[in-house]
């Protein structure tokens, strides 16, 4: 049977399993006597093992097979429900993962696991087993377990020998700090370390593999010595970046079992699996059968990207076809010009929902992310998620995760304080923190709320002035919102100590810079004891937008209406000097004026205006007067990259073919609105 033609299925398959289980064990902590639960996530891992044994991956089928013991275990009320059980299993299930998305890349889905096989075998056995005494487990794993590595039958050779002349063999599983820059320099002194005490027989990934840094974090040795494994863990910690070291000692029976691999147990797993692959669904999905007739089908995204380039293309030629019937004026090629205008536009309509994808793909990671941090920081955390269903193009989808991903541990780490504190201010111990997502327009808007400490203005603004963000005269301006919108500044940062949770002293500019990217906005209000919101406003979709067109000389530029409030005719008798700057004084607001010819130095001619078109744009609360030639009129254009060449051009971010052939630039009003 040819498996290539199931990968893409099985990877989806087995992502949504996961995500099941991660979302249930989540349940399971609220409510651990509901045996209900604890079948839902058995049928969940059930099925990821048939189908992992099925597709040939047995590490996958191996490990899931360990964690169904446990879970088969809880639900047979052999063993009680605990936050320490509950922390290996989500252990499991993380390596799970990071098997299946090794596997999504390309690899091969094989993991050194060997620590949390021995943590699920000791819970098994009914021992008592935490997760943060991890290196123990591993160092003095149950006897009958397999070790991590294959070896080769040279290898088997010198391992044997080794154990004659009393020598030791160990297993080491070293992880670096995910913020390590230079891997391969650290698995280099690593193995320089050594090789000093003993020899090294093998590692995973291959010594090559290591060198290029094809490696996530970890990495599996296998080394022959006469020292123990506490002189070459103490050696190996010396290397700067290294996080953890685990030992793991073989022994001729070790060696033996990885040998005589249990072929029963893998026979039994594989026709298991076969079972299951072919009708997964029904026999283990029945909560999603919601709608007998609904049927639907896998497409790839890049297919709805050709499709959407090739749509792209007909919107130019569309606008081509109304620009000649313009021109022409015959009635019936006017007529079948709105008819084609008509039917495109429910075409689009179509192609965008099919790039619609609901944002729970993002949220869904979140809760079991607010349960770790709360328990590492100590805290009493709940993260209420609200709107999860709003659809968002994938493209924006994509890239909105990690900004979230930033803010939640900023709001976990800086927003929410400590349960003590909390009881002392008259609050509930636990903190909220609420993610809501909702549609206005041709927006979304995803808000995240926190009942935490809410931001000091007095102390943001003498950060800013102290970092050289903001003179002390401008800080007198400023209003509330501006002055919580500075945490946002590039090198802004409040905390006393930098810390993991909330960024190692990374600002949120980099949540900033991405929502723009993306042609969105980010505000942030706050209360001083009561919490913060910080919303983000984004596009619906990325590639077709509307815009207003304007003219300056003979060149043509595109405004999109997302920025524009709205239109004006200026006298000059109006204009006004403030600061070396020309301003209007706009519905009593004072706006500063900015000429596009200069900013894009058009060529002109000396002649003075009386009149200027003035297109009034925002970002945020702040608002800018762009003066231009004339309006030409609003129209939906293809937002097309400039490309790799020309991808830092100030205040613009692309361009679009229009319908007489001309090309117009399309203008980054918020790289214009400092």
């Amino acid at each position: 049977m040819e498996l290539s033609q199931y990968l893409e299925v099985f990877i989806e398959e087995s992502k949504e399993n996961l995500q099941t289980c991660n979302e249930q064990l989540l349940e399971l902590e609220k409510n651990p006597e509901d045996l209900a639960i604890v079948n839902e996530i058995f049928r969940s891992a059930h099925t990821l093992k048939g189908m992992s044994a099925t597709m040939g991956y047995e590490d996958l089928a191996n490990l899931t097979h360990k964690m169904e013991n446990v879970l088969d275990a809880i639900r047979n009320e052999k063993i009680k429900v605990t936050p320490e059980i509950l922390d290996v299993v989500f252990k499991s299930v993380d390596d799970l993962e990071a098997m299946v998305f090794s596997i999504a890349d390309g690899g091969d889905g094989k993991r050194n696991v060997t620590e949390v096989v021995a943590m699920l075998q000791a819970i098994e056995k009914g021992e008592s087993v935490l997760p943060s005494a991890s290196n123990e487990v591993a160092a003095t794993a149950a006897p009958d377990m397999k070790v991590s590595m294959q070896y080769e039958a040279f290898e088997q050779t010198v391992i044997q020998q080794s154990f004659e002349q009393e020598f030791n063999c160990f297993e080491i599983t070293v992880s670096l700090r995910e913020d390590c820059l230079l891997k391969a320099a650290r698995v280099y002194m690593v193995f320089e370390v050594l090789g000093k005490l003993g020899e090294v027989i093998k590692s995973h990934p291959t010594v090559d593999q290591l060198e290029e840094e094809q490696f996530d974090h970890s990495f599996v040795i296998a080394v022959v010595s006469k020292e123990d494994a506490r002189v070459i863990e103490e050696s190996i910690r010396k290397v700067s970046e290294v996080e953890k070291v685990s030992i793991f000692e073989l022994t001729s029976h070790h060696l033996q079992i990885n040998l005589n691999d249990t072929a029963p147990e893998r026979k039994e797993i594989a026709d298991k699996g076969q079972e299951e692959v072919q009708t997964p669904k029904p026999a283990n999905n029945p909560a999603k059968q919601t709608s007998p007739t609904s049927k639907t089908i896998r497409v790839n995204i890049e297919r709805l990207d050709v499709l959407m380039n090739l749509f792209e293309e007909l919107v130019i030629d569309r606008g081509r076809l109304e620009q000649i019937s313009k021109d022409l004026n015959n009635p019936e090629l006017n007529e079948t010009v709105e008819r084609m205008t008509r039917i495109s536009g429910d075409l689009q309509n179509i192609i965008l929902n099919m790039r619609m994808v609901p944002v729970e793909t993002v949220f869904n990671r979140f809760p079991r992310m607010v349960r770790q941090l709360a328990r590492d920081l100590n805290k009493k955390i709940e993260l209420e998620i609200i709107g999860a269903e709003t659809e968002l193009d994938r493209t924006v989808i994509d890239e909105i995760g990690d900004p979230l991903v930033h803010l939640i541990r900023n709001a976990l780490d800086h927003g929410i304080e400590m349960p003590d504190i909390r009881v002392k201010n008259g609050k509930p111990e636990q903190g909220t923190v609420k993610l809501k997502a909702y549609h206005s327009g041709n927006h979304v808007f995803i808000e995240l709320e926190d009942d935490g400490a809410g931001i000091n203005k007095q102390r943001v603004l003498e950060k800013a002035i102290q970092k050289g963000i903001v003179s002390e005269d401008i800080a007198d301006t400023l209003s509330d919102r501006q002055i919580y919108e500075l945490i946002l500044a590039s090198g802004f940062s409040t905390a006393e100590q930098i810390s993991d949770i909330s960024g190692r002293g990374v600002g949120l500019d980099v949540v900033k810079a991405t929502i723009e990217s993306l042609g969105g906005s980010i505000t942030i209000d706050s209360t001083v004891g009561h919490g913060s919101l910080f919303s983000i406003q984004l596009p619906l979709t990325l590639s077709i937008i509307s815009v207003m067109l304007v003219e300056i000389e003979a060149e043509k530029y595109a405004i999109p209406l997302s920025s524009i409030i709205e239109t004006a005719i200026v006298k000059k008798e109006e204009i006004m000097n403030a600061h070396n700057q020309r301003v209007i004084d706009f519905r009593g607001k004072v706006v500063p004026l900015l000429f596009l010819e200069d900013v894009f130095e058009v060529p002109k001619d000396s002649k003075e205006e009386d009149l200027y078109s003035v297109v009034i744009v925002r970002k945020g609360e702040k608002m800018a007067g762009l003066v231009v030639d004339s309006f030409i009129g609003q129209q939906e254009i293809v937002l097309k990259s400039l490309g790799n060449y020309l991808n830092d051009v100030f205040a613009i971010s692309g361009a679009t073919i229009l319908g007489d052939g001309q090309v117009a630039l399309i203008v980054d009003c918020n790289a214009l609105i400092k």
